[in-house]
C-alpha cells in the first residue's frame, strides 16, 4: 500500500512510518521541519527511515499546493495519515491565527489534494482536547463537543465538523481519531513528562499547575500508533466517516505521573507550585468501547512500565 504521513518527522509520525514500512507499505512523509521546536529532533527521528528504498521524503508545508502535489503525483497514494499540525494548548493562545491557518487552511489543502488525486481514505489525527472540560466519567465519541477551551482545541472540533462533509466529496473513509495525551520515547521536548523528566535531571524545579490533582488518560506510543494502523485498515462501506478514541481509558493524576518518574529515574523531584494556566482542562479519560468494537484496538502498555521504557530511552539518547 502507498500512504502518505503528513507531519511524518515528529513524535508520532516517524513511529507510524517505521511500522507502515515494517508492514511492506511505501510510505511518502511530508514536513516542513518547522522551529516550533529544534528540527534536529525530527531529522534524528527520521535518520533510519531515509536508508530505507520505500520510504520517501519531501520536505514542505500542507498549506502549499504545489508540496502537496509533491506528495502525490503519480505516486498512486491510497491513504493518507494526516498528523500535520501546530500542536500545543497554551501556544495556540499566544497566536491563534497561526494555528487556525495551519491547523484548518492546511488540513482543507489536503482535502483538495485528497480529490485531486481520487484518494478516497483519510484518516485525521484530533485530539482528547475536543472535549473541553468535561467533569468526571469517560468521554464517549457521542459526546458534546462544541465548547472548547484552547484556540488548538476549536481548530481541531472544526475540522472534524468539515470532515462528515467531506466524506462525500471522497467518495470514501474519513477516520477521525481523538488521540489521548501519548507519551513514549521521541515525545516533544515541551511536553509535561519529557519536560519533567529533562528538568529532574538537571536537578531543577518542575512547575506543577494547580493542586496536582488534574489528571490525564496517558496513551503510551504503540498502543497509539496500533490503533493508527487499525484504523487504516478498518474495512468500510464507502462514505463513511467515524470517530474513535485512542486513550488507555485510566486517569493519571499529576502528583502521580511525577512519582512514577521519580521511581523510574530513582532521582526525586523538585516541586514548583504554580497557578492553573489557561486553556489546560482538567481531566480526560477516553471510552474506548467503540475502538475496541470495530477496531479491535486494545491498549496493552500500563503507565509504570510505559514510564520505564520511557527513561531507559531518555538516559541513552538525551544524557
Amino acid at each position: 500500500m502507498n500512504i502518505l504521513v503528513t507531519g511524518g518527522a515528529g513524535f508520532i509520525g516517524s513511529q507510524l512510518c517505521e511500522r507502515l514500512i515494517l508492514m511492506g507499505n511505501k510510505v511518502f512523509c511530508l514536513d516542513n521541519f518547522n522551529a516550533f521546536y529544534d528540527p534536529s529532533i525530527k531529522r534524528n527521528n527520521l535518520s533510519q527511515l531515509m536508508l530505507h528504498p520505500e520510504f520517501t521524503l519531501i520536505e514542505g508545508d500542507i498549506r502549499s499546493d504545489v508540496d502537496l502535489d509533491k506528495c502525490c503525483r503519480g505516486n498512486r497514494i491510497e491513504v493518507v495519515v494526516h498528523l500535520a499540525a501546530m500542536a500545543g494548548v497554551r501556544p495556540s493562545i499566544k497566536n491563534p491565527a497561526l494555528y487556525k491557518d495551519v491547523n484548518v487552511t492546511g488540513t482543507m489543502k489536503v482535502i483538495e489534494i485528497c480529490k485531486k488525486h481520487s484518494i478516497r481514505n483519510l484518516i485525521f489525527a484530533s485530539s482528547s482536547s475536543v472535549y473541553g472540560n468535561k467533569e468526571g466519567g469517560s468521554f464517549m465519541e457521542t459526546d458534546d463537543v462544541d465548547h472548547p477551551v484552547s484556540p488548538y482545541a476549536e481548530t481541531k472540533r472544526e475540522m472534524e465538523k468539515f470532515l462528515y462533509l467531506c466524506r462525500m466529496i471522497l467518495k470514501g473513509k474519513v477516520i477521525i481519531l481523538r488521540f489521548f495525551t501519548c507519551y513514549g520515547p521521541r515525545q516533544r521536548p515541551d511536553l509535561a513528562i519529557h519536560k519533567f523528566t529533562r528538568l529532574i535531571y538537571d536537578g531543577k524545579p518542575i512547575p506543577v499547575y494547580g493542586d496536582g490533582t488534574t489528571s490525564r488518560d496517558y496513551t503510551y506510543i504503540d498502543d497509539t500508533v496500533e490503533g493508527i494502523i487499525r484504523a487504516i485498515e478498518y474495512k468500510t462501506a464507502p462514505n463513511t466517516y467515524e470517530i474513535f478514541n485512542l486513550g488507555e481509558s485510566q486517569t493519571i493524576k499529576l502528583s502521580e505521573m511525577i512519582s512514577e518518574l521519580e521511581k523510574a529515574s530513582e532521582r526525586k523531584a523538585i516541586l514548583s507550585p504554580q497557578p492553573m494556566q489557561q486553556g489546560d482542562v482538567i481531566y480526560t479519560c477516553a471510552d474506548i468501547t467503540k475502538s475496541k468494537e470495530l477496531l479491535g484496538y486494545n491498549p496493552q502498555v500500563a503507565f509504570a512500565e510505559g514510564i520505564r521504557r520511557f527513561i531507559e530511552w531518555f538516559e541513552r539518547n538525551q544524557l
